[in-house]
């Protein structure tokens, strides 16, 4: 299921299939493929990056953002809050939440900001992009066939460990892990998120850049 799916690193994907292609969290980006749709989950530049959203936007793209990000931008924007669904170019678009409620972590991402993760339905197959969170009991609920989370552990997101246990709790058919091997975390954490997340399948990408840490 992860064919047509293309990882730059940290979080930053394209999808290309059933006559879109989609940009999510673009950032330093290998290519300028055109985008139909690009969602940025929040405002950190590793996930933000008005440089890489410009490089794949053209008259037609529509863009997704939370609402503090979406005022920085122009063009076909959509500002979107945890809760919202719509649908873009064809795609069924859940925002869930994405913040942290660790002691430790909570500046990071503070739930105030109302940043998010995507569910998104395209053909018949229903993606999660967590973003950047914690373990949330809301995210227990969101029904998924992958699920992307993030990792690479403090200060800004989860360990393998905690990640492991939020896809066990979802039960997506395959868990993807992201957000390690740059600014946080080790390439390594991907053998430990596998093992915590049993029995839910993990696969990992190679990322388009060359992992930083090691």
């Amino acid at each position: 299921m992860l064919e047509r799916f293309t990882w730059y690193k940290q979080s930053g994907y394209r999808f290309e299939g059933d006559g879109l292609r989609v940009y999510i969290d673009p950032w330093e980006l290998t290519d300028d493929l055109p985008a139909d749709v690009v969602f940025i989950t929040h405002a950190h530049f590793d996930h933000f990056s008005r440089e890489d959203i410009e490089r794949v936007s053209s008259s037609g793209t529509r863009i997704v953002a939370p609402h503090d990000v979406a005022a920085e931008l122009s063009g076909d924007v959509t500002p979107v809050a945890p809760g919202d669904s719509l649908e873009v170019s064809g795609i069924r678009v859940q925002a869930v939440p994405a913040h942290n409620v660790l002691e430790h972590r909570l500046e990071a991402h503070p739930k105030r900001n109302n940043w998010v993760g995507y569910v998104l339905s395209i053909g018949d197959a229903t993606y999660y992009h967590a973003g950047d969170t914690d373990h949330l009991p809301e995210l227990e609920a969101i029904s998924a066939h992958v699920a992307f989370v993030p990792i690479g552990g403090d200060p800004y997101v989860m360990t393998p460990d905690e990640a492991g246990a939020l896809v066990r709790a979802i039960g997506p058919r395959l868990a993807v892990p992201m957000h390690y091997g740059f600014v946080i975390g080790s390439p390594r954490d991907a053998e430990a998120f596998a093992r915590a997340a049993d029995p839910v399948r993990v696969e990992t990408l190679t990322p388009q850049r060359p992992f930083e840490r090691d």
